[in-house]
């Protein structure tokens, strides 16, 4: 057998690698970290898309795609082709008819040809009511007749072809017997819908009804509601089309359609239909007018076809703007991506899917009460990134663990080894210990004493308790110095659990009260739209951390970008002040205080060059013996990871 290999075609490569999931959270991850929350962050990553071999575009790339199909539909035809090809047929039957009549021998014209010619001169200039009166006109012309058949035949397939896709094709030949096949089918399709309503329809019945008109429906339904979703929204597009044309058009075609069903003995039926589908579909659009401004004139089914494209057209650009509550990828009709875009777009569209997919199931992201957030393992990756970002500015021999080395019970291996004393917890040297024996006992067996056990020596970590207090006060966000903040408590968060999981690390946000903020809310934290900078509450939670370890050696570092402004009173209700009043600056220098006592240095990054500011952290620290930084804010991150591993340096 020969075998031919090209490139695949049909959908995705099968044999391409999947997509790193860890990748797309590292895109979520940039907009995070600059004070995106994680949902906004999901649908910035969703609208540019993927990176990587190959590309996949997002939903801006199918939304312009979408909105430049629509602007295509409505500037190049017009939707009054079918009403202009009547006139021309009328026009032309009736010109034939007077040319037949002018042809009659003899030297004046009889009575009956005097009759004829007052009538065609009589008729009205409404192109449905001309029509009815000549339906039983009793043309003398065969040209004529030929002509006003072809065109109420014209009318007939275009007017079906309006209410059933493809009807048309199925009517390009006059026949008797398709015209009564499609009465049958209409009044089988009207009682199958009616014994639904009744709750008396079943699979069979539908299967029955396809089996005998099936190629009606070239869309081919698999059951009754795609059927009648189907039927529906080219019944709403017809009525938009009405609905679009100039109150004179809209009179003559609506003549036009009613007299041509009655001529072709399907008005009732159609009404029933009518009535049934807007009874089950009312939530479509079915008097919504559009706007056409092409010069290509459109047939009655191909305009329809054209509205009922916009429909689907401007639903799916509402699904794929993803702007409502709840909104999520797997709201996109599928097939209408697919008609409106081709398959190319269905496979980007999956790409997006099975990313936010892959987020949730995966364990990145998690909708609680509605609600998107990152979760922990999220947390943790994000901050790693942004400790790598703080420590690329870090000159590379300032890097390291920074620990003391002493003997110790924790940290990396030295090397060396000593006799176990009593109390000891460093891991036993087996290889010593029974060397040690061997020489005291001379060979085998072997029997161990106390005195030959040795243990191995490390690194001495000193633990430290840590507390990092971030001003979550609204100016932060006015300032745009925020998502530098929280990008800095990600990375702390990050450096002492990878690097000093012995630490003890407190987060604690302030506005015009202070909180303790878990791990696992640092990335989808946002500031406080209230006024007060309470750093009075967070010092005093602050105080308690250290307290609740007093053998670890109290870290304590302070961002903010103004004075304090609001204090906690003895009833535990924030109270603010504007300029800040001697109660709340006394009560937050008498916390300052106590930390000094608890040997606990305050260090303040100050993202502000305000001088009540710059007069409070210089009082901050005459008093406690700290410093104080005014790094910009996009290098904040590197200064407060950099003070804190010379902090642990120092120890």
């Amino acid at each position: 057998m020969a075998y031919r290999y090209g490139e695949y075609h049909d959908g995705p490569d099968p044999l391409a690698p999947p997509y790193d999931v860890r990748e797309a959270l590292d895109e979520m991850g940039d907009a995070v970290l600059s004070g995106a929350t994680p949902l906004d962050a999901l649908r910035d990553l969703l609208r540019r898309g993927l990176p990587g071999a190959p590309e996949r575009r997002g939903l801006d790339d199918l939304l312009r795609q979408v909105r430049h199909r629509r602007r295509e539909l409505r500037s190049g035809s017009r939707l009054d082709g079918t009403l202009e090809q009547a006139r021309a047929l009328l026009d032309k039957a009736i010109g034939q008819e007077r040319a037949e009549l002018r042809r009659e021998p003899g030297a004046a014209p009889s009575e009956d040809t005097g009759f004829r010619e007052a009538l065609l001169d009589a008729l009205p200039s409404d192109t449905s009511r001309a029509i009815r009166e000549l339906a039983s006109y009793d043309w003398r012309s065969p040209e004529a007749r030929r002509t006003f058949e072809e065109l109420r035949d014209l009318l007939r397939r275009e007017i079906l072809d309006s209410r059933f896709r493809g009807m048309r094709d199925a009517l390009a030949n006059p026949d008797p017997a398709a015209m009564e096949r499609v009465r049958h089918m209409l009044a089988d399709l009207t009682d199958m819908l009616e014994r639904d309503a009744r709750g008396q329809h079943t699979p069979d019945d539908f299967a029955e009804f396809m089996r005998k008109y099936g190629d009606m429906f070239p869309e081919n339904p698999r059951n009754l509601e795609e059927l009648v979703d189907q039927l529906a929204r080219r019944a709403a597009a017809a009525q938009r089309l009405l609905a679009s044309l100039t109150p004179e058009q809209r009179a003559e075609l609506a003549g036009l359609i009613e007299q041509t069903l009655e001529q072709a003995g399907l008005a009732e039926q159609m009404r029933r239909l009518g009535e049934s589908l807007y009874a089950r579909r009312p939530d479509l659009a079915w008097d919504t007018p559009e706007r056409f401004s092409g010069e290509t004139p459109m047939g009655m089914g191909d305009a329809v076809t054209a509205l009922q494209e916009l429909a689907d057209l401007g639903e799916l650009e509402s699904a794929l703007r993803q702007d409502y509550p709840g909104a999520r990828l797997d709201d996109v009709d599928e097939e209408a991506v697919r008609r409106a875009l081709g398959r190319s777009a269905v496979d980007d569209l999956e790409a997006l899917r099975r990313i936010e997919r892959e987020l949730e199931s995966q364990g990145y992201l998690r909708r609680h009460r509605g609600k998107l957030e990152l979760t922990p393992k999220a947390v943790r990756r994000l901050g790693e990134t942004a400790l790598r970002r703080a420590f690329s500015s870090l000159e590379s021999s300032r890097r390291g663990d920074h620990d003391q080395r002493d003997a110790g019970a924790a940290g990396e291996l030295t090397g060396s080894t000593r006799p176990w004393r009593f109390g000891d917890e460093q891991p036993v040297d087996v290889v010593r210990t029974i060397v040690n024996a061997v020489r005291r006992g001379g060979g085998a067996p072997i029997s161990l004493s106390v005195d030959d056990f040795e243990v191995v020596e490390t690194e001495r970590r000193s633990a430290a308790a840590v507390c990092l207090l971030v001003d979550l006060s609204y100016s932060m966000a006015l300032r745009g110095t925020w998502a530098a903040a929280k990008q800095t408590a990600l990375a702390l968060q990050a450096l002492v659990t990878s690097k000093f999981p012995q630490d003890a690390v407190q987060i604690i946000g302030f506005s015009n009260y202070a909180r303790v903020l878990r791990a696992d809310e640092l990335a989808g934290l946002e500031w406080d739209m209230v006024q007060g900078t309470n750093l009075h509450h967070a010092l005093l939670i602050a105080g308690r951390h250290l307290d609740r370890h007093p053998d670890f050696e109290p870290v304590v570092l302070v961002v903010t970008d103004g004075e304090p402004t609001a204090h906690l009173m003895r009833n535990g209700v924030p109270r603010f002040d504007w300029p800040p009043s001697p109660e709340t600056l006394e009560l937050t220098l008498a916390e300052v205080d106590k930390m000094t006592r608890r040997r606990a240095t305050i260090n303040v990054f100050m993202l502000a060059a305000d001088e009540r500011l710059r007069d409070f952290v210089d009082e901050v620290a005459r008093r406690n013996g700290g410093r104080v930084f005014s790094p910009s804010a996009d290098r904040l991150g590197e200064y407060v990871v950099s003070d804190f591993l010379r902090s642990r340096r120092a120890r």
